[in-house]
């Protein structure tokens, strides 16, 4: 109770949106790296309590939505085969691949598990010694030291059926991406608090320096991100380019050394593929050469896939920040939650899952009119009937 009335008050909020209005004197657009701040940021109506020059991008920051097309396809392939107990978080069931998703394969027969921690899958290989378990890691780099300890812990337990499919993704080389790429509008960045509690925020001084933007590191609720929005327009109007922790109940500078030592010893940095994006150099985590014994990908070697995204689909355009959800032709008609065209539509984290949930299509009259529990986004952050 105590936490929900200090960081979810309506009228403290209220405030400091009037605060990051009175020092804004120009349009800003500031990116959320992180899906659960997007989620956040569209339920409690954050972006609707701004000035109407500060506009909120948002970013990819859903390790479900960009995991790209081919390693699900590779996820079907090898869950749909004899012998095999596919393991993953249940997020990960309904994401689509080029033909069907993980519940289809389920239904067809294929032992697919939803899992809450890569340790249970290690758990059901040595319960299962005649069987090969395989667990999907998804993920930047909050959920890479569990999956990194999984292996770790199969190779000291001498387990040999226990394989990691592996799709980590790293926060500071998407972001000099998107910096990079052509017609960027993004001035400055939200950065993940959960993904800095891991990793501290040392790495992010030379992209603040180098590409002259303020990255504040933020929490998930209201006024976290309220804080963090109005650190960057400070920031912004006063032409500095820093990295500020507005987090430091959970992030230090340092973050989690026991942490990021095991990540450096079970992978290695390699090129990945972004769902939407493409390839970003030097972006992801595979399995390092003392554990690649372990990698799925080598030890199913599933070759010949061939991936094909729906024409109708523009995850990508909302990935890389370009358009809104609702401003592609598909959304709420051809995809939906119910039958989702895309990651970003499937995923509880993902961009368009947020605005048809909070019902971001909709006129204020027809939101108004909604009989499933749908309230006006501005109304949600009365926050104290939470607390």
């Amino acid at each position: 109770m105590k936490y929900l009335t200090e960081f979810r008050n309506g009228e403290i909020a209220q405030r400091m949106a009037r605060e990051i209005a009175a020092v804004t004197t120009r349009p800003w657009k500031i990116m959320e790296v992180c899906g659960g701040q997007t989620h956040s940021i569209i339920k409690n109506g954050i972006d609707q309590m701004l000035p109407a020059g500060i506009e909120m991008i948002h970013g990819p920051g859903c390790p479900v939505c960009v995991t790209p097309l081919e390693l699900i396809d590779k996820a079907l392939a090898i869950a749909a085969q004899p012998g095999v107990i596919f393991c993953s978080f249940g997020d990960m069931l309904r994401v689509p691949g080029t033909e069907g998703d993980l519940f289809q394969v389920k239904g067809a027969g294929g032992d697919v598990r939803v899992v809450y921690s890569p340790l249970d899958a290690v758990d059901l290989a040595v319960k299962n010694p005649d069987k090969q378990v395989v667990f999907f890691g998804v993920g930047f780099e909050t959920t890479a030291p569990a999956n990194a300890m999984s292996v770790h812990l199969a190779k000291r337990r001498g387990i040999k059926n226990f394989s990691l499919l592996v799709s980590h993704v790293l926060v500071p080389p998407a972001i000099a991406a998107i910096l990079e790429s052509p017609g960027n509008k993004v001035q400055a960045f939200l950065l993940a608090g959960h993904v800095c509690s891991v990793m501290g925020y040392w790495e992010y001084p030379p992209l603040a320096a180098k590409y002259k933007v303020p990255l504040v590191v933020t929490g998930f609720e209201p006024l976290d991100l309220l804080d963090g929005i109005r650190r960057c327009v400070l920031q912004l109007e006063s032409g500095r380019h820093e990295v500020e922790n507005a987090y430091e109940r959970i992030v230090t500078f340092e973050g989690n050394q026991p942490a990021q030592k095991l990540l450096a010893e079970v992978f290695e940095v390699t090129d990945r593929a972004w769902r939407g994006i493409g390839v970003i150099p030097k972006s992801g985590w595979r399995l390092s050469e003392a554990y690649r014994e372990f990698d799925a990908e080598e030890r199913f070697q599933i070759t010949g896939i061939h991936t094909e995204e729906s024409p109708l689909c523009r995850a990508g355009d909302v990935l890389r920040g370009a358009i809104k959800p609702a401003e592609c032709a598909a959304f709420g008609k051809e995809c939906t939650p119910r039958h989702p065209l895309g990651a970003t539509m499937v995923s509880s984290e993902g961009a368009c899952a947020a605005y048809y949930n909070y019902g971001r299509f909709m006129s204020a009259e027809e939101l108004a009119s909604v009989g499933s529990g749908l309230t006006r986004p501005s109304q949600n952050l009365d926050l104290r009937q939470t607390a």
